[in-house]
């Protein structure tokens, strides 16, 4: 965590205030937020299912990553009192608003990934 005043904070909050793409970009981004975004686009799903359906993701980092989408109001827990107990995950009805950018984020990197040839390595930013 940094310094809310140093020059790369500031500079942060400039670029996020003044451009709604970088401020979108902000809250999907990432190596495993479009994973889970991926998948709760089609439906609740449980812990247990996301945690076996995105490969590779640690249990921490999938909690750290479904608590910031909470805390931008893009997904919403339901913790059902039973026992053992269930938590499922959905889009709350902001996060539905995401649907037509998310389809259009995935097409556009589907052509993309056929646009390049395939000698060529792209860049991945993760």
């Amino acid at each position: 965590m940094r310094k809310e005043t140093s020059t790369n904070s500031l500079n942060e909050k400039m670029i996020l205030d003044g451009c709604g793409m970088a401020n979108a970009l902000a809250v999907v981004g990432g190596r495993w937020k479009p994973a889970i975004l991926c998948r709760l686009v089609h439906g609740t799903m449980r812990y247990g299912e996301l945690k076996k359906s995105i490969v590779g993701i640690s249990e921490r980092m999938l909690v750290a990553q479904l608590r910031e989408l909470q805390k931008d109001g893009i997904i919403e827990r339901v913790v059902y009192p039973e026992v053992p107990p269930r938590v499922e995950y959905h889009l709350t009805d902001f996060g539905q608003t995401m649907k037509p950018m998310l389809n259009a984020m995935s097409d556009w990197g589907n052509r993309h990934k056929s646009y390049i040839k395939p000698t060529e390595t792209a860049t991945v930013y993760l």
